[in-house]
């Protein structure tokens, strides 16, 4: 029976799997074989559950005919058959069929390459991919992007290409402000789509979607945006092939198609973008043209010719494009007084899969375009995560810009509109490079001279701390008191300033009142979360509630409305989106059941589980439960606490077992100490050991101070080995319970558990961590003023003549003459 999957099992079991299988072979390659098998199963889930499915699967082309090949000799070559017939089929040939599963050069010969190819399928076999795009949620097409995310990775600089990051994408989509009411005629294009995710990022951010347009120069990267779409369900577009630059496949006779919206991440800064031109398709017509060795322009002067007089586009540039001299900017002083830059957002370096410099985004507009009288310019370089050897933007980062973008929020050391006098005057001259407009430094943090020789904290760096006291207007009084004109003093010791922040009555209040917020939210979104069925839209729902909280903290001081957003949208991204999606694929009382844990073969055929929340017994025989929606450990929390209490003590019991025996064994099996004899070739003793030595000295003329000692060790190890087995038969019994439970519980029982317990829980947790955050920022900025102005210059001077004396007088009674 096939599973249903949660997004983040599909994510790293086709990873893992895929990559334990890949071998030597290189990612680049190797996406094609994984990619086209995930192709083959969605299509074929697909035409099982729908008759009017967009593909025609006949049956020796589908996946169920690749499962009856595993483990046949010949299996390589009849998988390409199959694949070719659904291509024929389906007018994909090109397409689909690019990967050879007989091509011993990549996935060896004779028995290898046909237990590859059949462990292969086996990954697929047991997914169920009938609900993958159940109203608006894309389990398949997220998971398409999740592998090629990661072979874009693992390719490196040449091939990386393909991808442009989802959270970037996602931006670009959101800065094109596609009203809701635009009909699914209203066209989209990308003049360099890679394999498309672009695209369809902007797609999905039309509630009736898109009409999509893409060219692709490269064919195997053309190949993964028509299977892209698909499995996107994006039925209307038109994917081509070809050089857009030289060979623009959207025209009519020499005039380039126009589109209402454009996105483009094209490659960076290419050399030889003149091969094969030979028209310019009136791209260059009233500007110059672009430097020869240099593409960055031409690609985008092709996206500006390609805009209906109406349109409106981003595209991904280096930032070069802002400042760079000579022909560039006579074209970039040419967009400007045209009108057809809108904004610009400049991006943190290393987002880019193949390259690491610092991109920025420009928001070409032609509506009204003579009428703009500036550029709006965020610096959201600052704004990232780490994510192995890239970097990322975060949910609160995303959305960040576009607020600043869409309400055009003149932000300090972020955002502003930059007149266009300001970017014309000869001191700039056009150019566009943010830092000479939004200085996005941090304040340099200056030693102040005075209060080093006289003592004090300048009012200076306490008043930088306004919106702090803002939050707690009492708390600088309580701190502080003036200590000469300019200059203050704490009120108390250096060490009780986390105390008296913390424990302080405006603190706790500000604590309790966020939590007070947090809870009313949650509240008002509840009866949303509890009506979740098998028509609710996850992205839609968590749109809602997330809009939601961020706006109850927008009015709120101190706290960022951005960081409590990230906590929510971080726990959902890791965890919360996969329960949802459970909830609407399985609904609420099937979602909580447990199951048995799934088990898969590895290359060397030894059988391996996934991790599982109970285990009862060992082995092959095992009984493996895993609860995907509700862990256990709320379960228990809810209705047997008793037991978790008496449990937690036995696991104490067993600590304090264990250390007695740690420091009696620390103490004795020492070499020349009463346990050395009865320790191993390793010089540890053990249980065995000990009892078997215990046994060998009685009765003889032995050392009683050893046979003291084994005797006390032989029962430090009975002592621990008992209550060890008290926990296990505790843990049993609790687990027996609690699984038990899960049999029992109603819908509001399951709904209390999930929505209130788990996450209402978790999210309160999160949230709270920013106020406990906010707190230790506040007390470590006091410490460093407190110590760097702790001691006067007179104070270190005396202090150095002390120690000076002292070290004379050491040196003279030492007969050292000074």
């Amino acid at each position: 029976m096939a599973l249903a999957l949660k997004k983040s099992d599909l994510y790293s079991s086709l990873w893992s799997s895929a990559d334990e299988l890949r071998g030597s072979m290189d990612a680049g390659q190797y996406k094609d074989y994984v990619l086209t098998l995930l192709f083959v199963k969605y299509v074929s889930d697909k035409a099982k559950a729908d008759q009017y499915a967009l593909i025609h699967v006949p049956d020796d082309g589908s996946f169920d005919y690749l499962v009856t090949l595993k483990g046949k000799s010949d299996v390589g070559e009849k998988v390409n058959v199959a694949i070719r017939k659904l291509a024929e089929a389906n007018d994909l040939q090109g397409v689909i069929n690019n990967a050879d599963f007989d091509d011993p050069t990549k996935l060896g010969s004779g028995k290898d390459l046909q237990d590859k190819v059949s462990n292969l399928i086996g990954i697929f076999q047991d997914m169920d991919f009938t609900g993958s795009r159940a109203e608006g949620d894309d389990l398949l097409g997220d998971a398409y992007e999740y592998l090629m995310r990661h072979f874009a990775t693992q390719s490196g600089k040449s091939k990386g290409q393909f991808y442009t990051p989802a959270e970037v994408s996602r931006v670009m989509a959101q800065l094109l402000q596609i009203p809701a009411g635009t009909p699914k005629a209203t066209t989209v294009y990308d003049p360099t789509c890679g394999s498309g995710s672009l695209l369809i990022k902007v797609a999905d951010a039309a509630p009736n979607g898109l009409t999509i347009y893409g060219q692709e120069n490269d064919n195997a990267t053309w190949a993964l945006a028509r299977m892209n779409m698909i499995l996107h369900g994006n039925e209307t577009h038109e994917i081509v092939q070809g050089n857009t630059l030289s060979d623009p496949k959207f025209r009519r006779n020499d005039t380039l198609a126009t589109f209402d919206y454009l996105v483009a991440n094209p490659p960076f800064s290419v050399k030889t973008w003149k091969n094969g031109v030979e028209k310019d398709y009136g791209r260059f017509d009233g500007y110059a043209s672009p430097p020869d060795k240099n593409g960055d322009y031409a690609f985008l002067l092709h996206m500006v010719k390609s805009l209906k007089s109406t349109g409106r586009g981003v595209v991904v540039l280096p930032h070069g494009v802002l400042f760079r001299g000579n022909t560039e900017a006579t074209i970039r002083r040419e967009l400007i007084n045209r009108g057809l830059v809108k904004a610009i957002v400049g991006l943190p370096a290393n987002l880019f899969y193949g390259t690491g410099i610092p991109a920025c985004l420009i928001v070409l507009d032609k509506r009204d375009a003579q009428a703009r009288t500036g550029i709006f310019m965020i610096d959201a370089s600052k704004g990232f995560e780490k994510d192995g050897p890239k970097n990322r933007l975060r949910p609160r980062d995303m959305h960040k810009i576009v607020d600043a973008f869409v309400n055009q929020k003149d932000i300090e050391r972020y955002s502003r509109m930059v007149p266009l006098s300001e970017i014309r005057d000869p001191k700039n001259d056009c150019n566009l490079n943010i830092p000479r407009y939004i200085d996005s430094s941090e304040p340099e943090d200056i030693q102040d001279l005075h209060a080093h020789l006289q003592g004090g904290i300048p009012n200076r760096d306490l008043d930088a701390l306004q919106s702090y006291w803002d939050a707690f207007p009492s708390l600088r009084a309580e701190l502080f008191r003036p200590l000469r004109e300019g200059y203050s003093e704490l009120t108390l010791d250096k060490a009780d300033i986390q105390t008296k922040v913390t424990e302080s009555a405006e603190y706790q209040a500000f604590a309790q009142d966020t939590a007070d917020t947090v809870d009313a939210w949650w509240a008002d979104k509840r009866k949303l979360l509890a009506d979740i069925t098998s028509t609710t839209r996850p992205n839609e729902l968590i749109h809602d509630v997330s809009e939601a909280l961020l706006e109850a903290f927008r009015s709120r001081p101190l706290i960022d409305e951005y960081g409590v957003y990230e906590q929510l949208m971080s726990y959902w991204n890791a965890s919360m989106h996969d329960d949802v999606a459970l909830i609407v694929g399985e609904d609420w009382a099937d979602a909580v059941k447990p199951r048995s844990a799934r088990w898969w073969k590895a290359k060397n055929n030894k059988v391996k589980y996934e991790d599982a929340h109970i285990v009862f017994g060992t082995g092959a025989k095992a009984a493996r439960w895993v609860m995907d929606l509700l862990p256990p450990v709320y379960v228990v929390a809810r209705y047997f606490d008793d037991d978790r209490v008496e449990l937690e003590q036995l696991i104490g019991q067993v600590d304090s077992a264990s250390l007695a025996l740690a420091d009696y064994l620390e103490e004795h099996a020492v070499e020349g100490g009463l346990l050395w004899d009865a320790a191993g070739d390793d010089g540890k003793v053990t249980s065995a050991l000990a009892a078997a030595h215990l046994k060998t000295l009685e009765g003889t003329a032995g050392d009683p101070e050893e046979l003291a000692a084994l005797g006390e060790v032989v029962a430090l190890f009975k002592a621990e080995s008992a209550a060890k087995a008290k926990v296990k038969v505790a843990a049993s019994k609790l687990n027996q319970k609690a699984l038990a439970q899960y049999g029992k519980l109603t819908l509001d029982e399951v709904q209390a558990l999930v929505i209130d317990d788990k996450w209402a829980g978790t999210i309160r947790g999160r949230i709270g961590s920013e106020v406990s955050m906010l707190g230790r920022d506040l007390v470590a900025r006091l410490h460093v003023l407190a110590s760097r102005y702790e001691s006067t210059l007179l104070e270190l001077d005396h202090d150095v003549e002390k120690l000076g004396a002292r070290v004379a007088a050491h040196l003279a009674a030492m007969g050292v003459k000074g």
